[in-house]
């Protein structure tokens, strides 16, 4: 939007790209009289500018086209999709549409390629939910004339951010398990290109640091059952692993059969903690300790941010929602504390 309340007009898009008002126009309204490279070079001008086709067709009253692009790396993935179905269940809640927009890895031509298909789509703004590291490199610049609210990603945006405190829930299960009695905590991360992987890791290490505790070597997965179940052959075959926490509740059920099939009986010899508090995760054998994400909040806070952004009043710069450790049965004292103290915590036991 220009200083005097005017957005980009046609005339503008016109300039930028060198070409007649009617050519932009017959751009602008999908005509195909209008030649390839003259039309990558209006539709380039339109992005330059902020120009969104289509919007006095398009718009209602209030001037907005009542949806959200979501722009969405790795959507199996159980956070990614969670995530997604709460954006788009508080996005309908307040009328508004989900435009979906899947890129394979974000390197700039993935974002602002995906960014030039939604401008098509005519959305009011977009929500970014890539937790890579390449989205905080130097070189992935993010458009501008939108609002944007990135989920779940570093610090260095000059967007608004939503993310979960996924130090303190780290923290917490961490903790559970030096307060239980065991002498460290061995970890089963996530894979490292991803933000969420990195601070549950940082968060591990350092408050076994704080303890005085020995810091194992962490072990990396990649969120699937099957890298916990491979994982879990190694620590199984380890009399010294009394205690693991897993990055995620997926691993945490590969690392739970491995235990099983090994004979390290869990918790009696081997607690373990995951995180996420997926549904299941109350249906394991046993059932699993884990850090709950609400990710209906992060889905709400989010949506409601981007609309913040579309009006006067503006959005914060970051939303940090808490998480909260689900006691169960996968956790208990090691086997020689047993006979003093057989209690486990009972804060936030299910």
């Amino acid at each position: 939007m220009s200083r005097s309340g005017r957005g980009p007009s046609m005339a503008d898009v016109a300039r930028e790209a060198g070409v007649s008002g009617q050519t932009v126009s017959r751009v602008a309204n999908g005509r195909s009289n209008v030649d390839e490279a003259t039309r990558e070079r209006v539709l380039a001008a339109m992005r330059r500018v902020g120009y969104r086709p289509n919007s006095a067709a398009r718009a209602l009253r209030n001037g907005r086209f009542r949806s959200i692009g979501v722009i969405i790396s790795a959507l199996s993935t159980f956070g990614n999709s969670r995530t997604l179905d709460a954006v788009a269940s508080a996005a309908a809640r307040e009328g508004f549409a989900i435009v979906l927009m899947p890129v394979s890895r974000p390197s700039q031509g993935e974002v602002s390629g995906a960014f030039s298909r939604l401008d098509e789509q005519a959305v009011d703004g977009v929500i970014i939910l890539i937790e890579q590291h390449e989205l905080d490199q130097s070189e992935i610049e993010l458009p501008h004339g939108l609002p944007v609210v990135v989920i779940d990603a570093g610090g260095r945006r000059d967007h608004p951010v939503v993310d979960f405190d996924q130090a303190s829930g780290a923290t917490a299960a961490t903790s559970h398990l030096l307060d239980l009695g065991h002498e460290t905590v061995w970890h089963v991360a996530g894979p490292p290109e991803s933000y969420a992987a990195e601070r549950r890791r940082k968060s591990w290490q350092e408050t076994l640091e704080d303890a005085g505790r020995e810091v194992p070597p962490p072990l990396t997965g990649d969120w699937s059952s099957r890298s916990g179940y491979e994982h879990g052959v190694r620590l199984a075959g380890d009399p010294a692993v009394t205690a693991v926490f897993a990055a995620n509740d997926q691993m945490a059920l590969g690392l739970l059969r491995a235990l099983h099939e090994k004979g390290r009986s869990v918790p009696g010899e081997v607690s373990v903690v995951g995180f996420d508090d997926m549904d299941e995760a109350a249906h394991f054998w046993p059932p699993l300790t884990t850090v709950r994400q609400s990710f209906d909040e992060v889905g709400k806070r989010a949506v409601a941010a981007l609309l913040a952004g579309m009006s006067e009043e503006g959005a914060p710069k970051a939303i940090s929602v808490p998480t909260e450790l689900v006691v169960r049965s996968s956790t208990a004292p090691p086997a020689h504390r047993r006979g003093a103290d057989t209690r486990a915590p009972s804060q936030g036991r299910e």
